[in-house]
C-alpha cells in the first residue's frame, strides 16, 4: 500500500491536554502501555494518546478527506506519527469507525462514510502502520470508554447509546466489548420502533433502506422534523431543547420525543436488562432526559421494579476516541 504524502497545510491541530492530573510517561517502561485511539469521524478524524490509567498524553484532529479511501489511510498514519512523536516510543493503535467489518468477508459495511464501505480497511491499516490494529464500531467504542473509566465504570453491564445525527448502541459486559456473532451486537437504532400509536404507524423510511427504524424516531433530524410538521421554525435539536417551556410547540414535542426514548430503551431493558444504560451524542446534552425518561420506561418494562439508571456521559465528544485506544489494554499490549 502506497502512502501519499500529507502536507502541513491540511490543518493539523494541537488540542489542549486533558484537565486530569496526569503523571507523566516513564519511557523506558513497557512501550505498549501507551495506546493511540483514532476515530474515524465522517467529517473530522481524531487522534488521542493515553498513557498508564488512562491518563491522556496528547490529541489531534484533522479533516477526514471526503469520498477518498486512500487519502483517509493517509490521515490515520499522519496522526499515528504524530502522536508517537510526542510519547517518543511506538505505541498501540485502536480504531473506531462509522460502520463495523464484516464478519464473513473482512470488508467494511454499514458505514455512512460510505466511500470506507467494501474495504479491507483492518488491513490496510496494519500495512501502513506495520503493526496490528484493532478496530470497532464508534458506539461501541463510547460505550467501551464510557465503562472502563466513564459514567459507567461502577457497573458491570453497560449499554452505551449515541442520540446523534444516527443513532447506535454498544454493550459491554465486564468491562469487554460484546461485538456478537454478526458484528451488530447493540445495533438498537436499526430495530423498528415499538409500540408504535395510531399517528405513528407511517413508519418513516431509513437511510439503511428499511422503515420505521428507532434512528427514524430518535435522531436529532428525526426530532426537528417533528418540530417543524408541527409549525415550528427552529433549525436544530438544541435550539429546540432550549425553547422550552416559552415554545409551546417544543414543549409537546420534546415530551414526546422522552417517551418515544422511553419505549425504545425499555425494549433494550427487557432484552438485555443492564445495569447502567449512558447516554451521548448531542441529544445527550437534555438535562431533563435524565429524569423524565426513566418514570416514563416503567409502563413497558416487564418488571415489578426497575433499577437500571440513566446517565450522562462523562467523557463527551471525547469518548469514542478513547474507548479506540481501550480497545487494547495493557496485557494485550504487553504481551
Amino acid at each position: 500500500l502506497q502512502i501519499a504524502t500529507i502536507e502541513p497545510t491540511l490543518g493539523l491541530r494541537q488540542e489542549p491536554p486533558s484537565k486530569r492530573n496526569c503523571p507523566q510517561p516513564v519511557f523506558n517502561d513497557c512501550h505498549t502501555s501507551m495506546k493511540i485511539g483514532i476515530d474515524l469521524g465522517g467529517t473530522k478524524t481524531e487522534a488521542v494518546v493515553l498513557g498508564p490509567a488512562g491518563c491522556e498524553i496528547s490529541r489531534k484532529r484533522l479533516p477526514t478527506p471526503q469520498n477518498d479511501y486512500s487519502g483517509t489511510i493517509d490521515v490515520v498514519l499522519t496522526l499515528v506519527e504524530e502522536m508517537e512523536s510526542h510519547v517518543h516510543s511506538p505505541c498501540t493503535v485502536g480504531v473506531a469507525t462509522p460502520g463495523a467489518l464484516s464478519t464473513a468477508t473482512g470488508l467494511m459495511k454499514n458505514a455512512n462514510s460510505t466511500w470506507l464501505n467494501g474495504h479491507a480497511l483492518e488491513l490496510d491499516l496494519e500495512a501502513a502502520l506495520q503493526r496490528p490494529v484493532r478496530i470497532a464500531n464508534d458506539a461501541n467504542c463510547f460505550a467501551l470508554s464510557e465503562a472502563i473509566d466513564g459514567a459507567g465504570a461502577d457497573a458491570k453491564t453497560v449499554f452505551g447509546v449515541i442520540l446523534g445525527t444516527g443513532v447506535g448502541g454498544g454493550l459491554v459486559i465486564g468491562k469487554s466489548l460484546l461485538v456478537g456473532r454478526n458484528a451488530i451486537a447493540g445495533e438498537w437504532g436499526h430495530n423498528p420502533f415499538p409500540c408504535p400509536e395510531n399517528n405513528e404507524l407511517s413508519r418513516p423510511e431509513c437511510f439503511c433502506g428499511k422503515h420505521g427504524c428507532v434512528e427514524t424516531f430518535l435522531s436529532g433530524p428525526a426530532l426537528v422534523s417533528t418540530y417543524q410538521d408541527a409549525g415550528g421554525i427552529l433549525t436544530t435539536a438544541e435550539a429546540i431543547a432550549n425553547a422550552v417551556p416559552d415554545d409551546k410547540r417544543a414543549k409537546f414535542v420534546l415530551a414526546r420525543y422522552m417517551n418515544h426514548l422511553a419505549r425504545a430503551l425499555a425494549q433494550v431493558i427487557n432484552i438485555l436488562d443492564p445495569e447502567v444504560i449512558v447516554l451521548g451524542g448531542g441529544l445527550s446534552n437534555i438535562e431533563s432526559l435524565y429524569e423524565r425518561v426513566p418514570k416514563l420506561w416503567d409502563r413497558y418494562i416487564f418488571s415489578d421494579q426497575v433499577d437500571t439508571t440513566l446517565r450522562r456521559n462523562l467523557h463527551g465528544d471525547s469518548s469514542g476516541v478513547r474507548g479506540a485506544a481501550w480497545l487494547w489494554d495493557d496485557e494485550d499490549a504487553c504481551a
